[in-house]
């Protein structure tokens, strides 16, 4: 599913990625882990084509991302990944199911489309009775949910998530570790997971670990 070849990164003196190669499988989850400053996050955004690597390729369901221009990799992105972060940046004046449909909607999919969709994902989720509710009436993990459901939306090959259960208490935390692999089981979802949370990689199929930029 994913293939990383001999990525490299710098900003300007500081090399923050040096030589990485990764393969990450079909229905996988893999969880990278590290200090601050380790590189988990720039891998992370150069996997999900947010950044670009100095040196290497990124392969994704057969397609070198590194040789598309601007506007096919803003497709592909929109398409083949869905992204969930620490913080939910959930529009504040859109509903839950408002929120969920938007990159549907970008997707070029028709409104009744994407609404039936969004309500397939909330009711997976269990937040279906909160379709109609604004962000600042969901708890935490209710927000999170959402935003999970949001990068799920257009069906993507990958699930990204950079910490995202770092602003979660311990139970909706447990909740949302517990989603993962249910959307793994019932979808084959693979998912890479930026986390400092412990618990959370034992639980992975894998466990990366990146130190000063190498993975050990």
């Amino acid at each position: 599913m994913i293939h990383v070849k001999n990525i490299c990164k710098s900003y300007g003196n500081l090399q923050v990625l040096k030589n990485i190669n990764l393969h990450i499988k079909k229905g996988e989850i893999v969880s990278i882990v590290g200090a601050s400053g380790a590189g988990k996050t720039t891998l992370l955004q150069i996997i999900g084509t947010l950044d670009k690597a100095d040196e290497g390729s990124i392969i994704i369901n057969g397609e070198n991302v590194t040789l598309l221009n601007d506007k096919a990799l803003s497709a592909f992105r929109n398409r083949e990944i869905g992204f969930v972060y620490q913080f939910h940046h959930l529009l504040v004046e859109f509903t839950a199911l408002e929120n969920i449909i938007i990159p549907s909607l970008i997707n070029g999919k028709s409104k009744k489309y994407a609404e039936e969709k969004a309500k397939y994902l909330l009711d997976k989720l269990n937040l279906f009775d909160r379709s109609n509710h604004k962000p600042n009436e969901l708890s935490g993990g209710e927000q999170q949910r959402v935003a999970i459901a949001r990068a799920l939306i257009n069906e993507p090959s990958i699930l990204l998530a950079d910490e995202p259960s770092g602003n979660l208490d311990t139970h909706n935390a447990e909740e949302l570790h517990n989603l993962f692999f249910h959307l793994r089981d019932t979808l084959n979802q693979t998912i890479v997971i930026v986390t400092h949370n412990e618990h959370l990689a034992q639980m992975s199929d894998r466990i990366i670990t990146i130190k000063d930029g190498i993975l050990v």
